[in-house]
């Protein structure tokens, strides 16, 4: 397919067009986007860099991935929860990642947040997975936003996170496998796309 479907690359498969977009999305879109991710601290790190990720290009996340994991302790939560003022000086002084303030506060402020969900972060953000949906054909059949990143968005305010609006938590569903958003002739959207990698996914690995 051309246009807004899925795109054939050099290696002979079809990949969502963004997938071949530039070459560290490569990876990333056949290894970690939409691959089921049900631990507290793989979610949380992607909630994090998704509001980092807000008004840029996630390429621009990605590429300094690692030095967020190093500047927030690998995203562990109850860590991240005790980051206090010297912190925040510490982490906006930091040229690896994205130095805003009001986003560096909300990482805090959410794990903070996190750490007060009872029955887990992981358990309460797949509360909000849909049902099977038809698959999109196309980039223009994939929303920006549904009804349930909506309500998720309105539970998480409610529970006191900060930059988690209804594209954001969108954004996390997708990546995270809460939705299923490769396109139809995409082959990373079938169950058995780590077969044709020679690699066999791991679940546990946070993937952002």
């Amino acid at each position: 397919m051309s246009g807004d479907g899925a795109v054939v690359g050099p290696d002979g498969l079809a990949r969502c067009p963004w997938g071949l977009s530039a070459p560290d999305y490569v990876a990333y879109h056949d290894e970690e986007w939409g691959r089921p991710v049900r631990d507290d601290l793989g979610l949380f790190e992607r909630l994090c860099l998704e509001a980092f990720q807000s008004g840029l290009s996630w390429l621009t996340i990605l590429r300094k991935r690692d030095a967020f994991r190093r500047a927030f302790a690998g995203f562990d939560i109850a860590s991240v929860a005790g980051f206090r003022d010297a912190d925040v000086r510490r982490l906006l002084a930091d040229p690896g990642i994205v130095r805003n303030r009001a986003k560096v506060e909300a990482a805090i402020v959410n794990a903070r947040a996190a750490l007060e969900v009872q029955e887990g972060l992981a358990t309460l953000l797949w509360s909000y997975a849909p049902g099977d949906t038809p698959p999109p054909r196309t980039l223009a059949d994939v929303p920006a936003t549904t009804p349930e990143s909506r309500a998720l968005a309105r539970d998480l305010k409610r529970r006191g996170f900060r930059f988690v609006g209804p594209t954001t938590a969108y954004a996390l569903m997708q990546a995270c496998g809460l939705v299923n958003d490769h396109l139809a002739d995409c082959y990373a959207r079938s169950p058995s796309r780590s077969m044709l990698r020679g690699t066999e996914p791991d679940k546990t690995t946070p993937t952002t």
